[in-house]
């Protein structure tokens, strides 16, 4: 990939006599612009305030209605959306609709019950494993539970999980032990959840493999010859009760719900970063709460049984004193709707309070399938503990070429066939309708430019901005020119993936020109945007409809015309640094053509394929992660939509 400018390279070519010089223009210098240009603009903490009030002011609120038969009318109307817009999008019809493939293993037992150990594929190459805890002597059909496992080793060896299912089965309930990508015996790199972002660049969306993978136990479970399909319940703690209330709410066939500690809605999450937990990839998948949040998934199960548990002190995420008004209280009016208030349960757990699924939250999930599955009682033993068993003496065995999240998304790319581009100017300008409609192109003007420096010495003028867009969010560069260099000179925005100081050996080389110079900071990168939990919220931005790419690419075309407007129709010309920057001008350039006259890449990337092959890690570049980016456009692609715009890579 091409190198960016270095001091010593600029030096060299000052001597050489290579760069232009304007007559009679002051000559700037690196040391006298460094400073300008490190100085900070937009404070950190002032950046995060904006992105979280950003995401906060679009969360969505619980919907309204008059009475049960609406409610239970858009209901069905949501899950089918969300089922057939998000959670399928882009995967293949044929894996969707495909019955349940479990293969059955060795037989494990003890006292009172079996472990039948299961291989299932979750799609074609990618294997997933169980254990079905089943009753000894079972007795015509059954209630079942399956059990979704959450965060952390052993995966489904978790003492407290098997001590679940071993008393299910010990009192003639069925009970599904499902694995989890990335824990247990799938603890694989390529499985780590962030790579669902990898399949939405694919264009298939990642919230399916999550889906596919504890549907398929509950097919398993609504097909097998000892189960009653009509009392079929889900449960598990964190990662777990977040696919029990994804699952329960969409899946008609779930009873029963009880979900530990798994979500709460996202005004919660964010608005107190200590307790509220952002989530994985997964739980801010792109487009699930477009117009809806968790609250709304737990209203659409109305007004079938629904336990909440969560914890006083919990020491994870999603503390009970911040779900209990969002989620519960907010809630219980769509069950009253049906008369059904007492089928939603709330549990707060104060021993031992933390994040868990202990002995007291067990006991409050074995009462509520009790009650609601009519069953004769589900006790736990105080011997359970010494029915434990290892993490080895429960494996399965997966395949050694067993497929992984990332395996999977770097067949669909490599799958990926594009229709040659347009080359009449109605096909294009549909091109380009598609392309701004998968980066949900941001159209928000500048609002308000906010002057917070100036300086005039050594031959140059500058001022630094915050450049506060309508949407919310906010740029911030410093202007730069020679004093004697025209108010109409042409100008160049100068783009840096790390910092705008980053860029001052070219913006000193602009300004010699004789150019305008804007060193700009999009929203997302600079100094501006280093904290931690900066791209955990840029996901929150993917799943409330909105991408950070359309974002940015909105920011600079209407900074583009801004500073146009202001120099009397100059031209405007773009130099990035770093494959963000190049990116987003790149797609700029693309969608609305002529913005500027030439854009300049260096370091950057030949194809966005190289996100896969390395790969890069969403939290390094959350913008270029854009559902079916990849499936629709490439870097060529780009250039050439961005004709007359010029494109060259030093």
């Amino acid at each position: 990939m091409p190198v960016g400018f270095s001091t010593r390279r600029l030096l060299h070519w000052f001597a050489l006599g290579v760069l232009t010089v304007i007559p009679g223009a002051a000559q700037s210098n690196l040391r006298a612009v460094r400073p300008i240009l490190e100085s900070q603009i937009l404070h950190p903490e002032v950046a995060t305030f904006q992105l979280r009030d950003y995401v906060v002011r679009r969360a969505a609120h619980l919907p309204e209605t008059k009475d049960a038969a609406q409610w239970t009318k858009t209901a069905a109307q949501l899950r089918e959306k969300i089922l057939s817009d998000v959670v399928y999008h882009g995967w293949p019809k044929e894996w969707v609709t495909a019955a349940p493939k479990f293969e059955e293993g060795p037989v494990l037992t003890g006292k009172g019950y079996r472990i039948r150990k299961l291989r299932y594929e979750i799609v074609p190459g990618f294997q997933g494993v169980a254990l079905l805890y089943e009753p000894e002597n079972p007795s015509g059909k059954a209630p079942a539970v399956l059990n979704v496992t959450g965060h952390g080793d052993p995966g489904k060896a978790f003492e407290f999980k098997q001590k679940r299912c071993i008393t299910y089965a010990q009192n003639g309930v069925y009970a599904l032990n499902l694995e989890w990508m990335s824990y247990g015996e799938l603890n694989q790199e390529g499985n780590q959840h962030i790579f669902g972002a990898h399949l939405d660049l694919a264009g298939a969306n990642g919230l399916g493999m999550f889906y596919l993978a504890m549907r398929r136990g509950l097919d398993y479970l609504a097909n097998h010859p000892g189960v009653d399909p009509e009392r079929l319940g889900v449960t598990g703690l964190s990662g777990g009760g977040w696919q029990t209330i994804v699952l329960s709410s969409l899946d008609e066939r779930v009873k029963v719900s009880v979900p530990v500690a798994g979500f709460t809605s996202t005004v919660s999450r964010v608005e107190d970063a200590a307790y509220g937990d952002l989530g994985d990839f997964e739980q801010n998948a792109s487009d699930l709460f477009q117009g809806r949040d968790y609250p709304t998934l737990v209203a659409m199960r109305a007004p079938l049984p629904t336990l909440l548990v969560y914890n006083a002190e919990d020491d994870c995420c999603f503390r009970a004193a911040l779900a209990k008004p969002f989620v519960y209280e907010g809630v219980r009016r769509f069950y009253s709707l049906y008369d059904k208030e007492d089928f939603l349960g709330w549990h707060e757990n104060s021993d031992p309070g933390t994040h868990n699924y202990q002995l007291d939250n067990r006991q409050q999930a074995y009462r509520f399938f009790n009650r609601h599955f009519a069953w004769t009682g589900i006790e736990e033993s105080p011997q359970v503990g010494a029915e434990l068993r290892s993490g080895e003496e429960l494996a399965v065995g997966v395949p050694d070429n067993n497929l992984t999240i990332l395996g999977l998304a770097r067949e669909f790319a490599n799958k990926i066939v594009r229709k040659p581009l347009p080359a009449d100017r109605p096909g294009r300008d549909a091109e380009r309708k598609r392309l701004k409609d998968i980066i949900r192109l941001g159209t928000n003007p500048v609002d308000r430019v906010w002057t917070i420096a100036i300086t005039k010495h050594g031959g140059v003028e500058s001022r630094s901005h915050i450049f506060a867009m309508e949407g919310g969010l906010s740029a911030d560069g410093v202007w730069l020119k020679a004093i004697d260099a025209p108010a109409n000179a042409p100008i160049t925005i100068v783009l840096d993936d790390k910092a705008r100081v980053e860029s001052t050996a070219v913006v000193v080389e602009r300004i010699n020109r004789g150019e305008q110079v804007l060193a700009l900071d999009l929203s997302f990168t600079g100094s501006a945007w280093k904290d931690g939990d900066n791209w955990m919220l840029q996901q929150v931005i993917d799943t409330q409809g909105e991408r950070p790419l359309g974002i940015r690419a909105g920011q600079l075309i209407a900074l583009a015309k801004w500073l146009r407007e202001r120099a009397g129709g100059a031209a405007v010309r773009v130099e990035t640094n770093g494959i963000r920057s190049q990116v987003a001008a790149l797609t700029a350039a693309a969608v609305e053509p002529g913005v500027f006259t030439e854009v300049v890449v260096r370091d950057g990337l030949k194809s966005l394929g190289y996100v896969f092959e390395k790969p890069l890690r969403f939290s390094d570049a959350p913008d270029l992660f854009c559902l079916d980016f990849y499936k629709e456009t490439d870097i060529d692609r780009l250039i050439a939509l961005a004709e007359p715009t010029t494109v060259t890579r030093p």
